[in-house]
């Protein structure tokens, strides 16, 4: 892999892991933007950046964990869609994957970093750069999903609103089952940067730069203290003194712990201003996003209330051919003060027997009619009931 701005060329079939948990990553260098591949260690990567086993495993492509930023108190850990790296003030590791569409991600994520960190026009940290470069990346991605969803969705919900049929609907409910999963990611990205956003000290942990400038302070003040040159790269000497020997170790842990003291009141003394506004543009980005989706999904379930009418509409007329003898209960009686107009809208069924021309011996018992009109009518409205507690327990149609 080759240093500069010039692209990264990444081999995946070389990619494989290795005894003793070591994984391959990219490393971007802060000072030069050259990047190089490098396999280490989970315990290196551990004791080398302080950071914990489950920081680590949140990475691990192993394991499928929800996108989350993490400011450590030496570095950044990101995992955002397809990228899983951990940034700090020197470098940036990248986590190769041998998925295709993961290496793509990889691959571009360090083109734009190095292009940026040439291009520099700012005096943003590199950590805010790099987080910025991640951030932008999962939000194009996420964006560009729900812009194809956008695309499959409103044809194939038209579609069905014009036939309904069992083709489409099972597209719908395939369709409806990605707008779900898709939706639980942005929405997770947005809880990130709003949690981030939300928490002043969280954003403080995150200015990687300024804490290693002012640990470095603090350890050139122990040094000048015991008159030893900051500059001086060699080891100390194993043969000597003890006692001096103790004396700087001393200091070195008096400024260790000035700096770890510094975290109680971190964002008190770093402007948090700088990485807040960053964070708030891309928090605009991806609530956007999350409100195309939210639309959708609104659309969708405009379209499922509309095909349950029109279900329910067939079934009744269904119903109504199938079984004409009960609708006669329900048919609309004409209120009018005539009587005759009264009697013409009854049950079809009586008025037909009461209408035949041979003589019946029912006619000439007083309020045959009468009897007969109430008897037929209660049977007909138990039956009409019984057929809507039949449908309503085999569920043909909501009631």
């Amino acid at each position: 892999m080759g240093g500069g701005s010039g692209g990264v060329s990444i081999d995946v079939n070389g990619l494989k892991r290795r005894g003793g948990g070591r994984r391959s990553w990219v490393r971007v260098d802060a000072a030069t933007g050259a990047a190089e591949a490098v396999e280490v260690a989970k315990p290196a990567l551990m004791r080398r950046l302080d950071l914990p086993a489950r920081d680590l495993r949140l990475l691990d492509p192993l394991f499928v964990y929800p996108s989350a930023i993490l400011g450590r108190e030496r570095a950044v850990v990101c995992n955002l869609e397809r990228l899983r790296c951990i940034i700090t003030a020197d470098e940036a590791l990248v986590l190769r994957e041998p998925d295709a569409a993961a290496e793509e991600a990889v691959r571009s994520y360090v083109d734009e970093l190095q292009r940026r960190l040439v291009d520099r026009a700012d005096d943003l940290p590199f950590e805010f750069i790099a987080l910025e470069v991640a951030l932008e990346a999962a939000c194009s991605f996420l964006d560009s999903q729900a812009i194809e969803l956008e695309a499959e969705a409103y044809p194939l919900l038209d579609e069905l609103t014009a036939k309904i049929s069992t083709l489409n609907l099972e597209r719908v409910r395939r369709l409806k089952s990605k707008l779900v999963a898709l939706t639980r990611r942005v929405q997770k990205v947005r809880d990130e940067i709003e949690q981030l956003m939300d928490d002043d000290g969280d954003m403080a942990e995150m200015y990687l730069t300024e804490k290693k400038m002012r640990m470095e302070a603090s350890m050139e003040l122990a040094y000048s203290h015991n008159g030893f040159d900051s500059s001086l790269s060699a080891p100390v000497s194993p043969v000597s003194t003890h006692p001096a020997t103790r004396r700087l170790e001393k200091e070195f842990s008096f400024a260790r712990s000035r700096h770890s003291s510094f975290k109680s009141s971190d964002s008190s003394q770093y402007n948090i201003e700088e990485l807040e506004m960053l964070l708030e543009a891309y928090f605009v980005v991806i609530d956007y996003t999350l409100s195309k989706l939210t639309s959708l999904k609104e659309y969708i379930d405009d379209t499922e209330d509309f095909i349950n009418i029109q279900l329910v509409r067939i079934v009744l007329e269904r119903f109504d051919d199938t079984f004409p003898i009960t609708s006669e209960p329900t048919d609309p009686i004409r209120a009018a003060p005539d009587h005759r107009h009264i009697r013409g809208g009854h049950l079809r069924v009586v008025s037909g027997v009461f209408g035949m021309n041979f003589e019946v011996p029912l006619f000439s018992v007083p309020h045959a009619f009468e009897w007969t009109l109430a008897i037929t009518g209660v049977c007909g409205a138990v039956v009409f009931c019984c057929f809507l507690w039949y449908f309503k327990k085999r569920r043909f149609f909501p009631l």
